[in-house]
């Protein structure tokens, strides 16, 4: 049984990924082998987040002090707290695959920027492009009425090139 100290300290720990975390997914591993949980615990550090089983006593008590009391009402049953710190969308993309390819395994929701997230929209979220798809997507977004205003200045300036080029052999042939 952790002493209290060490309990202390594990809250603490605890509270500081939760700060630091973008996003945080729940999930309930149980009936899951050690050999699975592994294999997960791995692909969860590949996404650069990382995944960890606490006591939901314990847990209860980091979300109150990190201000995300509502996720409370997901820490029932066994609990897999995997916190992303780098790509929300990667890690809800791999838990919700994670889901699909074992059926023990139940995702029960999430927290994103101190806000409750259901199932759903974890699921909705894993349907996201990535996000470096998503920048090239706003960037794009923005550039497009520049380039379309580049494009009719070029035109106007060719246009006027024209002129002058049908002038001059007008010119010349006249001479």
């Amino acid at each position: 049984m952790p002493q209290k100290k060490d309990k202390v300290a594990t809250v603490a720990d605890l509270r500081e990924r939760m700060h630091r975390a973008r996003v945080i997914v729940l999930s309930d591993y149980r009936g899951m082998s050690v050999a699975e949980i592994t294999a997960l615990r791995r692909k969860v550090r590949e996404t650069g987040s990382q995944m960890l089983v606490v006591k939901n006593t314990l847990a209860r008590l980091a979300a109150r002090e990190a201000g995300i009391k509502e996720m409370e009402s997901l820490l029932t049953g066994p609990t897999a707290l995997a916190f992303g710190y780098e790509d929300e969308i990667a890690l809800s993309k791999l838990m919700v695959q994670f889901e699909k390819d074992y059926k023990q395994f139940d995702l029960k929701g999430g927290v994103m920027k101190g806000r409750l997230l259901p199932r759903e929209s974890i699921l909705k979220l894993a349907d996201l492009p990535p996000r470096q798809v998503l920048l090239g997507q706003v960037t794009g977004a923005f550039q497009a009425p520049i380039a379309a205003l580049a494009n009719v200045l070029q035109g106007n300036i060719r246009n006027l090139v024209y002129v002058l080029e049908a002038v001059r052999e007008k010119k010349a042939a006249g001479a």
